[in-house]
């Protein structure tokens, strides 16, 4: 049975209705859980729709229980609560910013430390954790934005190598740009931007930001994805979603790797000599 944070929109409703419609049970949560009513009611059987806010451990620990009292545990863990946040690296409020890794990243890891103890007793499971091809790519505007995701990302190839001989995968989804309101109602950003980030930072800001509702990723064949791995039997550790982050990963991979042959005999010398 799957389990999932943030389905009230985008990508992590979309893959909650996927996973409904393809005839599995699926506890679907949000902050408000009357955004999924909906979905709730057209799959009385199979849906538990609940309140989670994922900075909330008591939140957390009911989710789980009430899990496992519906429909005996959670197989499949997929992490996509969180949100975006723009602003120059020096822009950024203090208190922003520890939000967001608290969202972003703590709440992933509590949902995570949650579920093993029952997914260990069965040497069995799945956790997907939603980044994003901004851990890749770094824009300007976007640093810890980028920094929660690589920190998730970080985590995550650890935690594969712990998981794999229990039996459990752990696979980080890197989606590109989905029509979704990620980049609306989803994204905030700081308060008081500084004009000498104007021309770098300063264009991703919402103000200036084009992209909401043209982006070229469709959320349901993101889901259908998602499904396809977790099905696969040996789901990859690493999926990025999106021809438009597919190219970006290409490009930062050649990037990196001419400057690491660039700088390769500087970075050889540094051995101790016998």
């Amino acid at each position: 049975m799957p389990a999932g944070t943030g389905c009230s929109t985008g990508l992590g409703r979309a893959l909650a209705e996927a996973v409904l419609a393809h005839g599995h049970n699926a506890v679907v949560t949000a902050r408000n859980p009357a955004t999924l009513e909906d979905v709730a009611s057209d799959f009385p059987d199979t849906a538990l729709a609940l309140p989670l806010d994922v900075t909330d451990r008591n939140q957390i620990s009911s989710v789980v229980q009430q899990a496992q009292a519906r429909f005996r545990g959670v197989d499949v863990l997929v992490n996509n609560a969180g949100y975006g946040y723009r602003s120059a690296v020096e822009e950024a409020d203090d208190a922003d910013i520890r939000q967001l890794f608290d969202t972003n990243v703590f709440g992933a890891v509590d949902m995570i430390k949650a579920v093993l103890p029952d997914m260990r007793a069965n040497r069995s499971g799945t956790i997907l954790n939603i980044s994003s091809i901004g851990a890749r790519i770094s824009p300007a505007g976007s640093g810890f934005y980028s920094a929660t995701k690589a920190a998730l990302e970080g985590m995550s190839g650890s935690l594969q190598k712990e998981l794999q001989p229990l039996g459990i995968n752990a696979t980080v989804v890197e989606p590109g740009a989905f029509r979704t309101d990620f980049a609306g109602r989803s994204l905030t950003q700081s308060a008081t931007p500084i004009a000498d980030y104007s021309e770098t930072a300063g264009k991703r800001r919402k103000e200036n930001d084009t992209m909401h509702g043209t982006q070229p990723g469709d959320p349901a064949k993101a889901a259908e994805a998602i499904l396809a791995v977790v099905g696969s039997g040996n789901p990859p550790s690493l999926l990025v979603l999106g021809e438009d982050a597919f190219d970006a990963f290409g490009s930062v991979a050649q990037r990196q790797r001419t400057e690491l042959d660039q700088w390769r005999d500087l970075s050889l010398s540094t051995g101790i000599e016998d």
